[in-house]
């Protein structure tokens, strides 16, 4: 071996055991962000327990009371009042006297009502024409609701509803008794006019007062109900939720859903009343790989994109959000119980 070959190999032999320490060395910094990314994120849980309640949806309207039946009475000749029978605020039945004049008329209660004001009293004279006094009917009214375009085809003339009184949040039975089908129109939605008969057992309901009618479209009564946040769907829209199993880690469970208001929802099958299920509600970096990414980043926190530990889908994993069921309130129901994804026949 000549002395130019020993160098040579030397050399050769330092520059492989560099590219082993290399090796190592990488090897040791990856070992080490594996275990750092492991323990990067923690996963916190909203907790939900399914109970036995009632729950319906239902179509709702704003409206105002009016009258049925107002009188005023009025003088048919001059005289002078002879006998005045009744005061303001009296309640009387149809034919009772009111009032008599000296020409001998007597004035008598068309119906049965309220006097809602007495403007003479005894010995007055009065002029032909002159006002005496007023009956009106508080315990018959009516309300006259505006149904939009998209709502008119779910109102029925003979549907029950119920009528509620903003002010004082007394509720009254009725019926839907006639729809105006020649419509009017606000900006390029058209509306229709519906009434319904409101019998008024509370004398602080008056007309006038706006009230709030409400037509129930779906119901269910003593059923497994569970709020509506707590549910998740897959890649199909089946509905979901995840629960504990015997050795307290979670697992996927599908569930059949049936009548909901937009906050809660029936589960006709999958849940019983006491059962607990868990949403994933955030994720954040913790430490190993959070303190570079922290640092780097002003000291900001970091969302795991959604997914649960190892691989779990998290809340909604796979929606497709364009088809997401609208949950909202407002005056039109979010959905039909019927069309809610994942609800059995």
């Amino acid at each position: 071996m000549t002395k130019m070959a020993r160098p040579r190999r030397k050399k050769r032999a330092r520059r492989i055991v560099l590219f082993l320490l290399i090796l190592l060395l990488l090897a040791a910094v990856g070992w080490f962000a594996y275990n750092s990314l492991k323990a990067e994120y923690t996963v916190t849980y909203d907790s939900y327990t399914a109970t036995t309640g009632s729950i319906s949806n239902a179509l709702s309207f704003s409206g105002n009371l009016s009258l049925l039946d107002s009188e005023t009475y009025m003088a048919s000749s001059s005289g002078t009042v002879k006998t005045v029978y009744v005061a303001a605020g009296d309640e009387v039945e149809e034919d009772q006297k009111l009032l008599r004049l000296s020409n001998g008329d007597t004035v008598k209660a068309g119906f049965a009502g309220r006097v809602n004001s007495m403007n003479v009293a005894e010995g007055d004279e009065v002029a032909a024409g002159e006002e005496l006094a007023q009956i009106a009917d508080f315990r018959h009214m009516k309300v006259s609701f505006r149904v939009d375009e998209y709502d008119i085809g779910d109102v029925k003339v003979g549907q029950a509803c119920t009528v509620t009184a903003t002010a004082t949040e007394k509720k009254f039975e009725a019926t839907v008794d006639a729809i105006d089908y020649i419509s009017s129109s606000s900006g390029n939605v058209a509306y229709y006019t519906a009434t319904a008969y409101v019998d008024v057992d509370d004398a602080s309901v008056l007309p006038g007062m706006q009230v709030t009618v409400s037509i129930t479209q779906e119901e269910a009564q003593d059923v497994v109900i569970l709020k509506v946040d707590a549910i998740s769907f897959d890649a199909t829209n089946r509905a979901y939720v995840w629960m504990k199993d015997s050795g307290g880690e979670l697992e996927q469970r599908y569930i059949t859903t049936g009548v909901s208001n937009g906050n809660y929802i029936e589960i006709t099958d999958g849940l019983s009343d006491g059962d607990e299920v868990y949403v994933e509600v955030e994720t954040t970096v913790t430490n190993g790989a959070a303190g570079l990414l922290s640092g780097l980043f002003g000291g900001r926190q970091f969302n795991q994109p959604q997914g649960g530990p190892g691989g779990m889908p998290g809340g909604n994993s796979g929606f497709d959000r364009e088809n997401m069921p609208d949950f909202s309130g407002g005056e039109r129901p979010s959905f039909s119980g019927g069309d809610f994804p994942g609800r059995g026949d």
